[in-house]
């Protein structure tokens, strides 16, 4: 048996999961400037909603995932640009006052020796149940699709209709939400930007940039772009927009 349980009550899982929980992203993804503004005020309004998947009994640390509250009039139109601006715009109306009415899932992760047996349904799920307990009747992901990066020329537009013969979208963590009950809603073409220096980019990537141009980069969903008369990469990562029923 498992269960979801705030992270503020088990310190003791902190290290594990600063490992753990790294190990499946490429290290750019780390590297967008446009969160730093937000994440101690983020760290101290949001604390409550973040969250570890444990074992029950023995607290064995399985998954996370962590979000963040805000007011969405349920349109597409008013969803926030991305993953960067879902996080600022739930840190400024927290300090507006204003009440929240949706749950943003940033994030949800299951460790290397423990994929494949259906914990990332397990992690959603809890916490999806938990922001509709906690007042919050809508919840909503700005998804980074894994297989993406197979097809990193292709608009996400175009990406996100993509399914296979049974109709369930082709990429497997789309599909994971879709067979949890939720829909697809928008692409969020810049849901992420990342800029750092040539040698900043050749050590995230492990490549060489000789020249200015396009380059496609591992784990890269869309191409990055290389300035070296600026010495600059920029990167703008797309996600795709899901509603949980």
């Amino acid at each position: 048996m498992y269960e979801l349980i705030p992270v503020a009550d088990a310190p003791e899982l902190d290290e594990e999961a600063g490992r753990r929980f790294v190990e499946e992203w490429p290290e750019f993804i780390f590297h967008d400037e446009g969160v730093t503004p937000y994440r101690e005020r983020r760290i101290e309004y949001f604390r409550g909603w973040e969250f570890y998947l444990v074992s029950t009994g023995d607290r064995r640390l399985i998954g996370g995932c962590w979000g963040v509250p805000l007011a969405w009039d349920g349109s597409v139109e008013d969803l926030p640009g991305g993953f960067t601006d879902s996080l600022g715009r739930a840190v400024l109306e927290q300090e507006a006052g204003v009440a929240p009415n949706t749950f943003v899932l940033m994030a949800a992760a299951v460790r290397n020796d423990e994929q494949g047996k259906g914990h990332a349904g397990r992690v959603i799920t809890a916490v999806r149940e938990r922001a509709v307990a906690g007042g919050l009747s809508q919840v909503i992901a700005p998804v980074r699709p894994t297989l993406k990066s197979k097809y990193p020329l292709t608009d996400i537009a175009e990406f996100m209709t993509w399914t296979r013969p049974d109709g369930l979208p082709l990429d497997p963590w789309i599909r994971t939400h879709v067979r949890l009950g939720a829909r697809l809603l928008a692409p969020a073409p810049f849901s992420q930007t990342m800029t750092g220096s040539v040698a900043d980019w050749e050590k995230w990537t492990g490549m060489t940039f000789p020249a200015t141009g396009t380059y496609v980069i591992p784990d890269g969903l869309t191409t990055l772009a290389i300035d070296r008369t600026t010495d600059t990469g920029l990167y703008r990562e797309p996600n795709i927009w899901m509603r949980h029923a």
